[in-house]
């Protein structure tokens, strides 16, 4: 009976010790469980190459997330963090490239600029009274905008010395991921070992308590935004030297990521727990998905999907844990870490064994006979580049050819992951629409240096060497929009000009194809320029504000179809009666407005030809064929009198 006692009790007692080891290490039982489900599932993902790229793909969120942990802790948000990064890395390239300034004062200058920002947000929180949320928001468009006023909304080379960032050491080890570790190290000692670290957490804990106990609350509050500043523009730097060029419109969108992978990593948004282990965690659990999902060719929307469903049940496990009264992550204290170490190393050698054997599974899968080439784009929220993709996918199905589709969702950054994904998998050859041409260069680099053809279409790359280009010319096929609408107007006329996405090549090419075009009609006078991103929606709100300060316009040119139908609705009656409007790319819903005579007319790009000439050049690219430098898809200028006749 004692022993039957005994035996029940150790058995309860180990059951609830698993559960409390599972409770206590959820993000990095999260993240062993998702390395196993992605070595079962891919092939390609348990290979060296393949691992550091999610070093790689991880860095920059990480650090980002490093200085998001700070203000966590102590019951803060940051929304600033990417507009700062981009912001700090437009800094260093304007000054270094476009001024002379020493590249090691430049550096400084773009750590300061980090600083300045976080004592900003500091400053308006722990002074202004302001809530977190709303003083980081405004630095969001405030960063922003000054990255874009800086750079005049093209990219800036960075240079050389500091673009090493982004190289390997000894032909394997990336420096991005070195970067990281050591940002890592700093964060966990800042954390746990440093004043500062503990003030983060008593004013999380409980702020009137801490400023009751002596702290001096709004001094520390500005030190933590700072500190949140400096590790933003860390992240800045370490993501342009990966570019090789620094983007305006770079990390837009980051600091969502680095928030979740903070929360992912066990951190409360009430404040008082965190840990720079459990950011690095939750930010290796959102590059682990992102690269495993790529390589198993889930579409980047349902991508977003599982992404909010990891971090939505990243807070529930958060929440379960704290109700079962599980060790609350906190990096304050020093007991339990030699505990915390074996556990952590007991789960990699499980994970490792389990891994390896999963591997077994994949000793016979690359003997598809089935070439296998990779296709990036720069956005599937754009029904021209939605064209390009079925024209692929159409010319692909016919040939027998396996082909991976990915949207980079106009993130350079985000492109970069994926075509080191195609690299590391060993695709047979890529195709590339660059989001930016010269941000696009360090992957095709890496592709040539492993023996990849490389096709671009749309946008050539800078900097690299690709095997074809596929596109239409946008130079000249601004031109042509300018001639058009010119031409309708009778040589004099009013217009106004929407423009694409500040820092994309697409925009800056049309743009120029425009003013080239209206210099041979000095009739023709433009009344307003600006950017309305390629969006619909966007384009009609900038071409109402347009007419209120210019109701006798008679023309219109967009940079895209859909910026073009925006202008439209603006319009209302007036379109194709008293206002001309030029678009271009000649999408299906731009043709429908020429049949209906609101759209005059479209320069259209036969985007779906781009996609299917991509495709053919790709597989003798592949076979070993020799492939023409350049293909040429004509533009063509489709109006009403036309567009029956027009297939795209």
């Amino acid at each position: 009976m004692a022993t039957d006692t005994l035996k029940s009790t150790t058995g309860a007692s180990g059951a609830s010790g698993i559960r409390r080891l599972l409770l206590d290490n959820g993000a990095l039982t999260a993240l062993f469980v998702l390395v196993i489900a992605m070595s079962a599932l891919s092939g390609d993902f348990l290979t060296t190459d393949n691992l550091l790229n999610v070093g790689v793909q991880a860095a920059v969120t990480a650090i980002l997330a490093f200085g998001v942990t700070f203000v966590i802790v102590s019951a803060g948000i940051d929304l600033s963090v990417g507009s700062v990064a981009a912001l700090s890395a437009t800094v260093l390239a304007w000054s270094a490239t476009q001024h002379g300034v020493p590249v090691v004062l430049a550096v400084i200058l773009a750590i300061a600029t980090g600083i300045a920002a976080g004592l900003v947000n500091g400053f308006l929180i722990a002074y202004g009274k302001l809530p977190p949320f709303i003083a980081t928001l405004a630095m969001l468009s405030v960063a922003r905008g000054l990255s874009l006023v800086i750079s005049q909304g093209s990219p800036i080379a960075f240079p050389d010395s500091v673009s090493h960032l982004g190289d390997t050491l000894g032909g394997w080890l990336p420096v991005p991921v070195l970067v990281m570790i050591a940002m890592g190290l700093i964060a966990a000692f800042i954390l746990g070992r440093t004043y500062i670290g503990r003030s983060m957490y008593a004013i999380g804990g409980n702020e009137e308590a801490a400023r009751l106990s002596g702290l001096r609350v709004s001094k520390q509050k500005l030190a933590i935004y700072a500190l949140s500043g400096v590790f933003a523009a860390a992240a800045g730097i370490v993501l342009a030297s990966r570019l090789s060029s620094a983007q305006p419109q770079a990390a837009d969108g980051y600091e969502l990521d680095a928030i979740a992978a903070v929360v992912i990593g066990g951190a409360s948004l009430a404040g008082g727990t965190g840990k720079a282990s459990g950011t690095l965690i939750g930010a290796l659990i959102l590059a682990v998905l992102r690269n495993g999902l790529n390589l198993l060719s889930v579409s980047a929307f349902w991508q977003q999907v599982v992404i909010g469903v990891v971090i939505a049940l990243a807070v529930l496990l958060d929440t379960v844990r704290r109700k079962a009264g599980a060790t609350p992550v906190s990096g304050a204290g020093g007991g339990g870490k030699g505990k915390q170490a074996t556990t952590y190393a007991l789960a990699a050698v499980v994970t490792v064994a389990i891994v390896g054997a999963t591997s077994f599974l994949h000793n016979d899968s690359s003997t598809s006979t089935k070439p296998k080439l990779g296709l990036s784009l720069s956005t599937l929220n754009n029904p021209f580049f939605v064209q390009i993709r079925s024209g692929a996918q159409a010319e692909a199905k016919k040939l027998g050819l396996d082909l991976t589709v990915t949207d980079a969702q106009n993130d350079a950054s985000q492109q970069a992951n994926q075509l080191q994904n195609f690299t590391s998998s060993n695709y047979g050859a890529i195709i590339v629409n660059p989001v930016d041409s010269d941000a696009a260069s360090n992957s095709v680099k890496a592709a040539d240096k492993a023996k990849i053809p490389v096709i671009a279409v749309d946008r050539g790359v800078n900097k690299a060497t690709v095997d074809t280009l596929v596109a239409s010319d946008n130079i000249a096929g601004g031109e042509l929009a300018a001639k058009t609408v010119a031409e309708k107007l009778g040589g004099t006329g009013k217009i106004v000009i929407l423009q694409g996405q500040a820092g994309t090549s697409a925009a800056r090419e049309r743009a120029e194809g425009f003013a080239k075009g209206l210099k041979a009609y000095p009739g023709i006078k433009v009344l307003a320029q600006q950017p309305a991103d390629f969006d619909r929606t966007k384009g009609l709100d900038v071409m109402s504000n347009l007419l209120q300060a210019h109701p006798d316009v008679q023309g219109v040119i967009a940079a895209n179809d859909e910026m073009a139908l925006g202008a439209i609705k603006a319009l209302g009656s007036k379109a194709g009666k008293s206002v001309s409007v030029v678009g271009f790319d000649g999408t299906p819903d731009g043709l429908t407005a020429v049949k209906k005579g609101t759209l005059y007319a479209s320069v259209a790009q036969q985007p779906s030809q781009l996609g299917q000439i991509a495709v053919d050049n790709a597989l003798r690219a592949a076979q070993g064929k020799k492939v023409e430098t350049t293909v040429k898809v004509p533009v063509k200028v489709v109006t009403k009198d036309n567009v029956a006749g027009f297939t795209g």
